[in-house]
């Protein structure tokens, strides 16, 4: 027994995989056709595991989707452990591919997970769920390629990102929105 090591390897989940699902994480997607190592459909709970089992979840544009967000932060809150990473990528409200796709019926601001950190006023004021998670950083179009123009906007509104969606995001609309979140 001496010679057993714990077993230290993150539990990575990525729900609505797609075709595209991340290295060393168990895939959820609603169809077989893709990547998924767990087929379900994400607007049904609860969600097949456990409480507390996973290290890191990422939803990379699957949360404009789905019809219930803050059920679905709720069961991700319950799956991921204490201090767990979230990696919540969607379409920045102000972009046209947030409205191009008939199949969004969520769009999303640089504030939209304040309702679930605890630091915020937003929080106290409105308590639509108990799941907390602490905004840990907001990134703007982490992973698409941008030209010049855009890479001064993008440096702009992730130094100031409020600031950003106040007075330039309707005269600059970037693309995509990236959420850092770590649950409470």
């Amino acid at each position: 027994m001496d010679n057993i090591k714990p077993d230290t390897k993150l539990k990575i989940l990525d729900l609505g995989c797609g075709k595209k699902k991340r290295k060393g994480a168990i895939g959820v997607d609603f169809s077989d056709k893709h990547e998924a190592d767990v087929i379900h459909n994400l607007n049904v709970f609860p969600y097949p595991f456990g409480d507390e089992v996973f290290d890191e979840v990422y939803l990379d544009n699957v949360l404009e989707h789905l019809d219930d967000p803050i059920r679905v932060m709720e069961e991700v809150n319950r799956i991921c452990k204490k201090k767990a990473i979230i990696k919540v990528i969607v379409p920045y409200f102000r972009s046209i591919w947030a409205f191009i796709d008939p199949t969004h019926k969520n769009f999303f601001t640089v504030n939209s997970f304040s309702y679930f950190d605890p630091r915020s006023p937003t929080c106290h004021r409105y308590e639509y769920t108990s799941a907390r998670f602490y905004v840990e950083d907001i990134v703007f179009n982490e992973t698409l390629p941008n030209r010049w123009l855009k890479r001064v906007m993008i440096f702009i509104a992730n130094k100031y990102p409020n600031k950003y969606e106040f007075y330039l995001s309707h005269l600059f609309p970037l693309d995509d929105i990236t959420y850092y979140l770590k649950k409470c």
